[in-house]
């Protein structure tokens, strides 16, 4: 005659093969649709070879976010032809963002295994080492959490823009996207917001300051009067000079 214990036993042996069929179906129902996540984002990236992107993940959480307690509030966005963006600018981009951005595949392996190091120092996640490539997947599809699951993804995409774009159009891209403020976004919204002009007409100082301001645009946009601004618009004006630009 079976012992209770023996018959406890039975019951979970007979329920461990539904368990594991039943984990099994909800990893691959994730991971049909992680990968149907990957494939939108690989034909969204290969459109963009012919038409320009209309908005971004960071664009729709803005207007969102900052327009729920103003109504009618819209992002200040402005599309323009990488021709009419200021050599000044792109200069100054490539300067202060990702000096290597002409050479390199979308990574910058030091710089991400600086960034890990400042990281596990800190204890949480505080650099992420970012090239222009890697800012731009973030901006595009992104949010702007922190995490390693989200820096995984950035990579991925990386490698999409990489792959399925020239750099000049990567570059072109980036400038017609990028943050540079409260609820302004681009290099023509930017030009306008700050100086009054077009981004075909930035001077090296104005594009300096426009440079330095990406990594906190928000920030800077309530600090515009920031020593620190100044004074790395000025390092980074010097440096202006020795930048490569895609072509």
């Amino acid at each position: 005659m079976p012992t209770r214990e023996a018959a406890v036993t039975g019951q979970q042996a007979a329920r461990r093969p539904g368990a594991l069929r039943w984990a099994a179906y909800v990893g691959s129902v994730f991971a049909i649709a992680w990968i149907a996540l990957q494939v939108f984002y690989f034909a969204q990236i290969a459109l963009w070879n012919f038409v320009d992107p209309q908005s971004t993940a960071f664009m729709r959480t803005d207007e969102a976010q900052l327009g729920a307690g103003h109504p009618g509030f819209s992002i200040q966005h402005q599309w323009v032809p990488y021709e009419q963006i200021s050599r000044n600018l792109k200069r100054a981009i490539i300067a202060s963002e990702d000096a290597n951005f002409v050479n390199n595949n979308g990574y910058e392996t030091d710089a991400i295994l600086q960034a890990w190091e400042k990281n596990k120092q800190r204890g949480r996640i505080v650099r992420g080492g970012s090239t222009i490539s890697q800012q731009l997947a973030r901006n595009l599809f992104l949010s702007r959490e922190k995490s390693y699951i989200r820096k995984g993804q950035e990579l991925i995409i990386t490698w999409m823009l990489e792959t399925l774009l020239d750099k000049e159009r990567i570059f072109e891209i980036y400038l017609n996207s990028v943050e540079w403020g409260n609820g302004v976004y681009g290099a023509e919204a930017a030009a306008h917001y700050y100086y009054g002009t077009s981004a075909a007409k930035l001077t090296a100082w104005q594009a300096a300051r426009l440079a330095v301001m990406l990594p906190r645009p928000k920030y800077f946009d309530d600090h515009r009067n920031s020593p620190y601004l100044a004074q790395r618009a000025a390092v980074i004006a010097r440096r202006m000079g020795a930048a490569e630009l895609p072509h």
